[in-house]
C-alpha cells in the first residue's frame, strides 16, 4: 500500500491517547453507604493499582477509530491494482532542433550542444520515436523518423551522437522561425506512426540570441498538440561586437579621398566598451597603417570612416577587443565603375542649349558607380561600325539616310535598344525602314492649346519609378506638339502612354532580339517641357537601366546568397565571370545577446519554458500517476466508513459497561453485616 499524503500518518500517534486516559483513575471503584459523614473529615481515595488497564475492547476500538481516521486522510491506494488506462500505448514524438548557425562557432557552444541533445535522446524511451534536426538558414535532417525506429534502441543515442560529431557550425544566419515550423510540421503530419496517442515535443538546442529570425511564426498556426522546450547553451564569454560595411551613397563625393564606411555593433550584455577596428594584411597579420580606436556602449552601434590604403589592395577590415573572433573580419571588394556609351544622331551643334542633344547629355548618369558618355552624330557623316557596336542604347530625333537606317536596325536586331523621337512628320521613312515596313502614317498634331500625357502604364520599365501616387502625376508637363501615328500594321506594337486626346504617345516594338521606342513628341522646350521636368532625368536612367541592365554590380553578399561560383563561407571570391566579389557574415549573427524571455510566445510559439530534468520530469509522472491511482480507488472512503462503524461500536459498548459498572457496586449492611 502506499500513501499520497503520508505525512497525516502522523496523526496515528494520536493513538497514545486512550492508553494513557485509561491507565489514570483518579476515583475508587468500591463505594460504601453510611448514615451520616457530617462527624467526619473528608480525605483523599487511597489507590492501590495505578497502572491497572480495564475495558481492553474499549481501549482498542477508540485506538482503531484513530489509526483509521489517519490512515483516510493520508489517502492510501495500491500502486499496481488499477493501472492508467491507455499508458502502455502512448508514444512521445520527439524532434531536437540544433542550431548549427554562426553564433554558435563561439567558445564552448558546440561542446554543449551536443551534450545537451544526447541527454535529451538518453531519456527517450526504446518505445518512443525521435528524429534530429540542424538548421541554420535551412533545416537539414540529421537523423529521421525511420532511420531511428530502424537502429536497434541500444545504438540510437550513440547513431545519433556521432552524426553530430560529424557535424560543426556553418557560416550561416539562422531562420529559428522557419525550423520550428518544420519541427512543427514534422510532428503533426499524418502518417500511421504519427496517429498513435502521446506527447508530441520539440527540444530546441539553441544559444537563442536576439538576431534570430521568426519573422515567419505569425502566420504559422502553431499545433496546441506540440510542446516547445527550450535547451539554451551559453558563451563562456558575454562580451562581444562585430563589425559589417556600409555601403556608399551614390550621390557620394568623386573628388573626396576614398573611404570605407563600415559599422560597429556593440552585443547588449557585453562587458567591454573599448574596440579597435582597421584594415588589415591577408590572414590577419597585423593591421595596415595605425588602427582606429572607438567607444561603443553594450547594445549600441558606432560607425567610422576607413580611409582606404594607398595600395589599394587591402580587401578586409578587422575589429579587435572583444572575446569572440567569429564576426570580427570584414571582407570588402570595390566596385569597378561602369563606363558605358550611347549614340546619338542629330544635326544640332553641342552648344545649342535648345535642341534634345543638350537635355539629354546633361541627364546621362555621372556618379561613383557609373559614367554614361554620349556620341553624337550628324545622320549625314558616316558613323564607324564600333560605335554602334559599343552604344548601349541609340538615340535619334532626326531622320536616317538609309544606309544608316539598315545598320541601326541590324544592332537592334541583334538586341540593342533604341530610341527613336522624330522631330517632324518627314521622319516616317526612316521609322518604316526601322520597322522593316513599306511605309507609315505620321502627322504633325498642333494641339489647340496644349497637350498632355493621359492614360500612362506604370508596369512599363521606363515609368515603374512613377508608380507611387505620389510621383504618377505628369498633367503638369505640357505638350505643344505631337506626332500622329497610327499603328495599323505594326505587329506587337505596344502602346505605354497615350496624349490626352488618345493619341499614341510613347510605343514599343518588338524588333527581333531588341526593341524601338517610339517616342511621339521631342524633350526639347520646342515641342514639349518634358525635359524641364523633374520626370526627365528618372525617365532616362530607366531607359538605360532598360536597355542595359542594372547600374550598380553588385560586389557585397550575404554567406548564403546566391552569386556566381557560390560561398559557404566569408572571403574574397571570384565568381564564373571572373568578377570579385566579397562574402560576409549576416549582421544578425552579431546580435548575439539573449534573446527575451517572451519573444517566441509573442511571434506565435508556446512561451520559452525551460526542459525539464530527466530525473524530476520522471517523479512528476509517478506523482500524477500515483494522484490518478488514488483518484479512482477512494479507499479513504472505505476506511472513514470503517471509522464511523468502530466509532459507533465503541459508544454502544460504553454505554453498556458504564450501566454494567454501576449495576455491579456492593453497598456493606450497617455493622459491617451484609443485607
Amino acid at each position: 500500500m502506499n500513501f499520497l499524503s503520508p505525512f497525516f500518518l502522523v496523526g496515528a500517534l494520536a493513538v497514545a491517547g486512550p492508553i494513557v486516559f485509561h491507565l489514570i483513575r483518579r476515583t475508587t471503584r468500591q463505594r460504601s453507604l453510611f448514615s451520616s459523614v457530617m462527624f467526619l473529615s473528608p480525605t483523599a481515595p487511597r489507590l492501590t493499582q495505578r497502572s491497572r488497564l480495564e475495558h481492553w475492547v474499549l481501549l482498542l476500538l477508540r485506538c482503531a477509530a484513530l489509526a483509521l481516521l489517519a490512515l483516510g486522510f493520508a489517502r492510501p491506494f495500491w500502486r499496481k491494482t488499477v493501472p492508467l488506462e491507455g499508458a502502455a500505448a502512448e508514444t512521445r514524438r520527439v524532434v531536437v532542433l540544433v542550431d548549427v548557425s554562426a553564433s554558435m562557432r563561439r567558445t564552448g557552444l558546440w561542446a554543449q550542444a551536443r551534450e545537451r541533445a544526447a541527454a535529451v535522446l538518453r531519456s527517450i524511451g526504446p518505445g518512443d520515436q525521435a528524429a534530429v534536426f540542424t538548421f541554420s538558414r535551412k533545416v537539414t535532417p540529421l537523423v529521421s523518423f525511420e532511420a531511428w525506429n530502424a537502429a536497434p534502441a541500444g545504438d540510437r543515442v550513440a547513431l545519433v551522437t556521432s552524426r553530430l560529431a560529424a557535424t560543426a557550425p556553418g557560416w550561416d544566419e539562422d531562420h529559428l522561425g522557419d525550423a520550428l515550423i518544420t519541427a512543427a510540421e514534422a510532428l503533426t503530419e499524418s502518417s500511421a506512426e504519427n496517429k498513435a496517442p502521446g506527447p508530441r515535443q520539440i527540444f530546441l538546442v539553441s544559444d537563442l540570441k536576439a538576431g534570430s529570425h521568426l519573422d515567419s511564426l505569425p502566420a504559422f498556426d502553431w499545433p496546441k498538440t506540440v510542446e516547445l522546450k527550450l535547451e539554451a547553451v551559453k558563451a563562456s564569454h558575454s562580451t562581444n561586437a562585430g563589425v559589417q560595411l556600409i555601403a556608399d551613397s551614390p550621390d557620394a563625393d568623386r573628388d573626396a579621398a576614398p573611404t570605407v564606411r563600415v559599422r560597429v555593433s556593440n552585443a547588449a550584455d557585453s562587458t567591454r566598451e573599448q574596440f579597435s577596428v582597421g584594415w588589415s594584411r591577408p590572414q590577419g597579420a597585423g593591421y595596415i597603417g595605425l588602427p582606429v580606436d572607438i567607444y561603443v556602449p553594450p547594445g549600441q552601434s558606432r560607425v567610422v570612416a576607413l580611409p582606404v590604403p594607398p595600395s589599394g589592395s587591402a580587401q578586409q577590415v578587422v575589429l579587435k577587443g572583444d572575446d569572440e573572433d567569429f564576426d570580427n573580419t570584414l571582407y570588402v571588394a570595390k566596385p569597378e565603375k561602369q563606363h558605358w556609351s550611347v549614340l546619338y544622331f542629330g544635326a544640332e551643334g553641342p552648344d545649342d542649349v535648345h535642341s534634345p542633344r543638350f537635355f539629354l547629355e546633361h541627364a546621362l548618369p555621372d556618379n561613383s558607380h557609373l559614367t554614361v558618355a554620349m556620341v553624337a552624330r550628324d545622320p549625314a557623316a558616316a558613323v564607324a561600325p564600333a560605335e554602334l557596336a559599343a552604344a548601349k542604347v541609340i538615340f535619334a530625333t532626326e531622320a536616317l539616310p538609309a544606309e544608316l537606317a539598315g545598320q541601326v536596325r541590324a544592332q537592334v536586331l541583334a538586341g540593342k535598344t533604341m530610341l527613336f523621337a522624330p522631330r517632324s512628320a518627314a521622319a516616317a521613312g526612316t521609322l518604316a525602314r526601322l520597322l522593316d515596313l513599306p511605309s507609315v502614317s505620321l502627322e504633325e498634331a498642333h494641339p489647340a492649346d496644349y497637350a498632355m500625357f493621359g492614360d500612362i502604364d506604370f508596369r512599363h520599365p521606363i515609368f515603374a519609378p512613377f508608380a507611387d501616387p505620389h510621383y504618377s502625376d505628369f498633367t503638369k508637363i505640357h505638350i505643344w506638339k505631337y506626332r500622329r501615328l497610327k499603328l495599323d500594321g505594326v505587329a506587337g506594337a505596344r502602346v505605354v502612354a497615350r496624349f490626352d486626346r488618345g493619341d499614341p504617345g510613347l510605343v514599343e516594338v518588338p524588333v527581333g532580339a531588341g526593341r524601338l521606342i517610339v517616342l511621339l513628341t521631342g524633350w526639347n522646350p520646342s515641342d514639349s517641357q518634358l525635359a524641364i521636368s523633374s520626370k526627365f532625368v528618372p525617365m532616362i536612367s530607366a531607359l538605360l537601366e532598360y536597355a542595359g541592365g542594372a547600374f550598380d554590380v553588385t560586389t557585397q553578399y550575404t554567406v548564403g546568397d546566391k552569386i556566381p561560383g557560390g560561398s559557404s563561407a566569408p572571403g574574397i571570391y571570384k565568381t564564373d565571370t571572373g568578377q570579385v566579389v566579397a562574402v560576409n557574415l549576416a549582421p544578425s549573427e552579431s546580435r548575439t545577446e539573449p534573446m527575451a524571455p517572451d519573444e517566441l510566445e509573442r511571434y506565435g510559439a508556446p512561451g520559452p519554458k525551460a526542459a525539464a530534468d530527466p530525473a524530476r520530469a520522471k517523479g512528476q509522472e509517478a506523482l500524477l500517476q500515483a494522484a490518478e491511482a488514488e483518484s479512482r480507488q477512494k479507499l479513504w472512503r472505505w476506511l472513514l466508513g470503517a471509522t464511523l462503524v468502530v466509532l459507533l461500536t465503541e459508544s454502544v459498548l460504553a454505554g453498556w459497561t458504564a450501566r454494567h459498572d454501576n449495576s455491579s457496586v456492593s453497598v456493606p449492611a450497617p455493622g459491617g453485616a451484609s443485607s
